[in-house]
């Protein structure tokens, strides 16, 4: 008799790709770093962008510390951290650009 198993991501898989995602937006967000502030005027509409890539990499950290935390009260809370910085992100995100486009 054989048992299936759901397809779940092995912990390894999954850790595998947040660390390929955190090298990949590294590189995107230093990149663009560096390139806005060679020449901020000519290059604002990337400090949203920069803002907004930081966002989703803390909210994808949060995610993923969230589902490891399991019962611990602790690892709950240092991952909601994790959001509530998302979410400030965020908000710079739209205030930078609504002050560039605006």
């Amino acid at each position: 008799m054989r048992y299936r198993h759901g397809k779940r991501k092995s912990p390894r898989n999954t850790t595998l790709i947040l660390d390929w995602l955190h090298i990949i937006t590294g590189i995107l967000v230093v990149a663009m770093a560096v390139t806005a502030f060679i020449n901020p005027e000519e290059h604002m509409v990337l400090f949203p962008l920069i803002f907004f890539l930081a966002a989703m990499l803390n909210m994808v950290n949060g995610i993923y510390r969230y589902r490891l935390a399991g019962r611990s009260k602790k690892k709950k809370i240092l991952a909601i951290g994790l959001f509530l910085i998302a979410l400030l992100l965020l908000i710079v995100t739209v205030i930078s650009g609504i002050s560039i486009w605006g």
